[in-house]
């Protein structure tokens, strides 16, 4: 376990706040309905199986990966709720599935025939959730406003496979943050397949649609399970999107590790991109890209320092950064900075021109994760 008294970096994880996220996301959901939480890239940055065991301890329903190694690692940490793949896993890792128990997406029928083969050469049943394509544009069969034969004919075919039991079946909105009426063409889209394999007598026991932006604005995309994501680690999916009550779950910091006097004139970092208008103080923090902060945010980031906002001077550089807190007199060596967490990490995204999700994601693993559970530190 990582002492924060000892760490030049660290990111704390507060899973109350996740607990709060979690409670808030059920409130807007209908009685009955399952949550599915997206712990996939490592649970977004903040450690898949701590984040799962806290989800299994606050009784979610299912957990989805993007590939059956992140559902190994689950298993092995212990995680005993079903957990749904939700990229394309290669038939030649079939039988991972069936050894650790992971739920499998299916997107077309040669993938599903494959599957089928080593399901049976096993003796097992493979459970998988049908994909359907309703304008994303990436995984899932096909289905448009015009004929869709062809995909309905693939469909019922992959049901009548031996050796897979279809559960479920669901979709995935392309703009449902920010274009209602696609969203809503997605959704009947998805209706119609639905019936059109119910006519055939095809019904599932899971059909699902609701990823974080429809979680908040689309109560009709609830159904059976929503499967929220972002919102679940406390942020809307984007800027300007409602998001009420919840709450960031993590916070970046970094401790001061020298603070140098510096004269006006002063080329700061990698190209003396920044130089220095007036005789400064500068604070060296123990961060950069090898973190995941990106150099992007190069003579745009601000951290805070105590209750002020501290500009970064220059290029970020590997490991380190360079802060002016010539305006903070008092700052001194293992003073603590703030870089993402409230108020902070949707600033930086901004600043970078990317989404929040980035920013999450590439946190690298050199830097520690401390788990806080009512501001108790709990590994």
């Amino acid at each position: 376990m990582t002492d924060r008294r000892k760490a030049r970096t660290w990111a704390e994880i507060d899973l109350g706040a996740m607990a709060h996220n979690y409670r808030a996301l059920k409130a807007l959901t209908p009685a009955g309905c399952g949550f599915l939480g997206l712990v996939k890239a490592d649970a977004y940055g903040h450690g898949a199986v701590p984040v799962a065991q806290k989800l299994q301890e606050l009784g979610a329903d299912m957990l989805a990966v993007a590939c059956a190694a992140e559902g190994e690692e689950l298993r092995r940490g212990g995680i005993v709720l079903p957990i749904l793949c939700l990229g394309q896993t290669d038939p030649a890792l079939a039988q991972d599935l069936l050894d650790w128990n992971i739920t499998q997406t299916v997107e077309d029928l040669e993938s599903a025939q494959a599957l089928s083969r080593v399901a049976l050469a096993a003796g097992k049943r493979l459970r998988v959730h049908l994909k359907v394509d309703t304008g994303m544009g990436r995984l899932g069969f096909l289905w448009g406003d015009g004929e869709n034969g062809s995909a309905l004919e693939k469909m019922t075919a992959l049901c009548a496979l031996p050796g897979l039991e279809v559960e479920g079946m669901f979709t995935h909105f392309a703009a449902a943050d920010e274009d209602e009426t696609y969203t809503a063409a997605q959704l009947r889209r998805f209706l119609e397949a639905k019936k059109a394999l119910e006519d055939r007598g095809l019904h599932f026991a899971i059909y699902h649609c609701g990823a974080s932006a429809a979680v908040l604005h689309y109560g009709q995309s609830h159904m059976d399970m929503i499967r929220p994501g972002i919102a679940l680690y406390g942020f809307p999916p984007a800027p300007g999107i409602e998001a009420p009550g919840l709450i960031p779950v993590m916070t970046l910091k970094s401790r001061v590790a020298a603070v140098r006097p510096m004269p006006a004139g002063s080329p700061i970092s990698y190209g003396c991109t920044a130089v220095l208008e007036r005789d400064s103080r500068v604070a060296v923090l123990p961060v950069g890209y090898g973190d995941g902060l990106p150099r992007s945010l190069s003579n745009k980031l601000q951290v805070q320092i105590g209750d002020r906002l501290c500009p970064v001077l220059g290029r970020i550089c590997m490991d380190m950064c360079m802060v002016d807190v010539t305006d903070l007199p008092d700052v001194a060596p293992g003073d603590v900075a703030r870089i993402y967490g409230p108020g902070l990490t949707q600033r930086a995204a901004d600043q970078a021109e990317t989404i929040v999700y980035e920013l999450l994601c590439q946190l690298s693993r050199r830097v520690p994760r401390i788990y806080l559970d009512g501001g108790r530190e709990i590994r």
